[in-house]
């Protein structure tokens, strides 16, 4: 519930502090006074997008604060813990802030807000009921949307809507798949062919390199043969051999060594390349013994380097990106799918749409008990508003299709006599009558509303007398439910509220201010009667409005 509204340099208000209360309360005064501008604030503090034309002339800013009770409201409770935006308990403080630049800053509970989260929050907060209400009621998602409010429907919808989705969803896929299935069975049928002669190839790019080094050896086999013995003679098996002839040397050294020590240094040189020599005789002959020269293997080798060049050159790559080549026609293989595929698409459209079907026809019959209920309820409303006989009718037409609300769309239809047959509101409602039905429209659905605070902006213009009074009854019977707020003009209607202010506007050093005061006993008598007069107020016309009132003259 509301609770309290500060307003700070906003459009033609200076300062501005209103403590609120349950019931139904009544704002009223002169036109153009500015008894607007209290819920214009309050939807600006509550999200509404806002401009630098509502700060005050003169200004550096405007700001709005409305604090309310939540103590009761569970859901808000959670949604706010779950943005870490919970205040103080039971407390919700909205906060806004415009500069004379247009920029705007929202706070909700201290903290810095979005103007999405800002509307999230005050859409369970309160409900606005504008004075134009009867003109988008003539709109058809509009009746759909109130229809299904009014029946608590919004999750069946929502349902309805993401089987809708997923139906439609699928039901494009194997569209566009079936319109293409030719080219697309064409270039499965290649790539098909691409792939198994890939995989035939069993091409390895990491043992690319050792096939190439396995087929150099083999093919200078015999070449490398002959260097290894040519190796192997010079160095220990012909008659000249570099051993022999070392060891010759070697020895002629010892025996010099006994005469001059000095030959030690070269001899002891010898020694180690005489012993690195043998390990290179030792090598080569390894060498000859595991030199494999088995023509078979040159054949094939070379026939495995000759298929994977000419791949190579048939995809247009290196031969080192064959892999990336198999790994491209894989994926797009995966992406076109199969013939079977295409069938199992076709099932799960099946599956889908009968889900879809499923839900909307369940919120159908739902649907159709709302309609039936709303019916009733408004064309009982509509005999007391000046329109006895009429009859008002929210009718279900099929859609031949169905469509992401369901299976029909909604149509408010309306009878102003009796024994005439019920036509779209929107051709048969004259002005008054569409505005006393959207008025009953209007009550009917707050009286299922979720929100703690309803606050109806002249939705009471175009009517006047006994049906003002009506009105007033059926909102003083609704604010024993909940906190209703009422702009109004009409006396009736004032008179039937558990309290009453009055907006004012006055001129103070030439700029001009509006005000609201809470008015007391004798005020609003006077206040009624200004409602109810003409120029001059007399006691006759004073009389009435204490009348109205309920109070002593």
């Amino acid at each position: 519930m509301l609770k309290y509204l500060n307003i700070r340099d906003f459009v033609i208000v200076s300062k501005m502090e209103l403590e609120f209360r349950s019931g139904f309360t009544a704002l009223t005064g002169e036109t153009g006074a500015g008894k607007s501008i209290l819920i214009d604030a309050l939807l600006l503090a509550l999200g509404e997008r806002g401009d630098a034309t509502m700060v005050r002339n003169g200004c550096e800013r405007a700001e709005i604060t409305a604090e309310f009770d939540v103590s009761s409201m569970a859901n808000l409770q959670a949604w706010l813990l779950a943005q870490e935006m919970a205040g103080d308990e039971g407390v919700c403080m909205m906060r806004r802030l415009i500069d004379a630049g247009g920029r705007s800053r929202g706070f909700i509970n201290g903290r810095s807000a979005t103007l999405q989260q800002m509307r999230e929050a005050g859409e369970q907060l309160l409900n606005i009921h504008g004075q134009h209400a009867h003109q988008t009621l003539l709109q058809s998602d509009e009746q759909r949307i109130l229809l299904d409010g009014y029946g608590r429907l919004q999750e069946s919808v929502a349902e309805v809507a993401v089987f809708y989705r997923d139906w439609q969803t699928l039901k494009n896929r194997r569209a566009a798949l079936s319109e293409n299935s030719q080219a697309a069975a064409a270039e499965r049928e290649l790539l098909s062919f691409q792939r198994s002669e890939l995989e035939s190839l069993a091409f390895n790019a990491a043992d690319w390199e050792t096939l190439q080094a396995d087929y150099a050896r083999l093919a200078h086999a015999t070449s490398l043969l002959e260097t290894a013995a040519f190796g192997i003679d010079i160095l220990s098996e012909s008659d000249t051999a570099c051993l022999a002839q070392l060891n010759d040397l070697m020895a002629r050294l010892r025996d010099g060594v006994a005469h001059d020590a000095s030959l030690e240094e070269p001899l002891h040189l010898l020694e180690s390349a005489q012993a690195e020599l043998q390990e290179a005789v030792y090598s080569l002959r390894h060498y000859q013994q595991r030199l494999d020269v088995d023509p078979q293997q040159l054949v094939e080798k070379e026939q495995k380097i000759q298929s994977v060049m000419d791949m190579a050159r048939k995809y247009r790559v290196m031969p080192e990106r064959l892999n990336e080549v198999l790994e491209q026609v894989v994926v797009r293989l995966a992406e076109l799918g199969s013939d079977i595929d295409l069938a199992e698409l076709a099932r799960q459209e099946k599956a889908a749409r009968q889900r879809y079907l499923d839900s909307a026809q369940t919120l159908s019959r739902a649907r159709q008990l709302a309609a039936d209920k709303l019916s009733q309820q408004i064309t009982v409303a509509m005999q007391t508003l000046a329109m006895q006989g009429g009859s008002f009718a929210a009718v279900l037409l099929p859609l031949s299709e169905g469509g992401a609300y369901g299976l029909e769309a909604v149509e408010f239809q309306v009878a102003a006599n009796p024994g005439v047959p019920a036509r779209s509101m929107a051709k048969v409602a004259s002005g008054g009558e569409l505005s006393r039905i959207s008025l009953a429209i209007q009550v009917a659905t707050s009286q299922i509303a979720s929100v703690p605070t309803l606050i109806f902006d002249e939705v009471d213009s175009g009517i006047g007398g006994r049906v003002a009074e009506i009105v007033g009854l059926l909102l003083k019977q609704l604010g024993r439910d909940y906190q209703v707020l009422c702009v109004t003009h009409l006396p009736q209607v004032a008179a039937m509220a558990d309290g009453q202010w009055q907006v004012s506007k006055t001129v103070e050093e030439g700029v001009t201010l509006s005000h609201i005061d809470v008015l007391s006993g004798e005020q609003r008598i006077e206040e009624i009667a200004r409602m109810l007069g003409g120029v001059v107020i007399t006691e006759t016309t004073r009389r009435h409005a204490a009348e109205m009132l309920g109070l002593p003259a």
